[in-house]
């Protein structure tokens, strides 16, 4: 298997369908995998080739170590990307620890920067987060998850199940709670993002501050819900993605 082909998984794309102009490659929440973001594959089929990355340390990649560092992970997403490069626009988007994967990644792209990177459901990287749920008990931890609407409790509940993902969770959040912002100078792509009315992480003030990461335009989105908010809006969030990169497709 190619490293393209270990990090990176197309998404609701049956053999033979035509590959769009734009790629669009999205990076998943502390716990989540690739295929969260099918439903917003099954919106952008015709305007989109989306591309889930798929972390070390779960479903076919649960023989690998959790990377439990954001700067490390995105050096090895950024290696990905950089050498499949080509003249097609490519469109980087992530959730709550993928939004800050995502960053770091477009950080690193060079004359690859992506066209766009949208971002939901984490404050903007410059804001230090100070939770530290990666060091409760297992109890705690699991009702911290609960709490979020991320993972079906029954999943949780599950005695191997739970001893299966509490790590990869645990893991996943170390990178997400442990992540300082490095400065640097900003990116030049225009920059969306979202955030829940009701989302406890991500108060409306911290995702605007994702304004002060990029010289190009930017715009917030508050949409209903909790932290998990993109469940209920996928389609919402696809006209955005299409709004946001037409001007390149044309």
């Amino acid at each position: 298997m190619t490293q393209t082909a270990l990090w990176l998984r197309r998404l609701d794309a049956p053999a033979g369908t035509a590959v769009p102009d734009l790629q669009l490659v999205c990076f998943p929440h502390a716990g989540g995998s690739a295929g969260f973001y099918r439903p917003l594959a099954a919106e952008l089929a015709d305007h989109a080739e989306v591309l889930g990355v798929q972390y070390p340390g779960r479903q076919d990649r649960y023989a690998e170590p959790v990377v439990t560092d954001v700067h490390r992970l995105a050096d090895q997403v950024a290696e990905v990307l950089g050498q499949g490069a080509g003249d097609r626009p490519r469109a980087l988007l992530g959730h709550s620890l993928g939004a800050v994967v995502a960053y770091e990644v477009a950080a690193r792209l060079g004359d690859s920067a992506p066209v766009a990177l949208i971002v939901s459901g984490r404050p903007a990287p410059s804001r230090i987060r100070r939770t530290t749920a990666h060091q409760l008990p297992e109890d705690a931890l699991a009702e911290q998850v609960m709490s979020l609407g991320g993972m079906d409790s029954e999943l949780l509940d599950h005695p191997e199940l739970r001893s299966l993902l509490l790590p990869l969770i645990r893991g996943d959040y170390q990178a997400s709670e442990t992540y300082r912002f490095g400065g640097g100078p900003a990116l030049h792509c225009p920059v969306v993002a979202f955030t829940g009315d009701d989302d406890p992480l991500t108060p409306v003030a911290d995702a605007r501050v994702w304004a002060e990461h990029t010289t190009g335009a930017f715009r917030l989105h508050v949409l209903s819900g909790g932290h998990f908010f993109l469940n209920d809006h996928w389609a919402a969030v696809a006209r955005t993605v299409r709004s946001s990169t037409e001007a390149v497709l044309t």
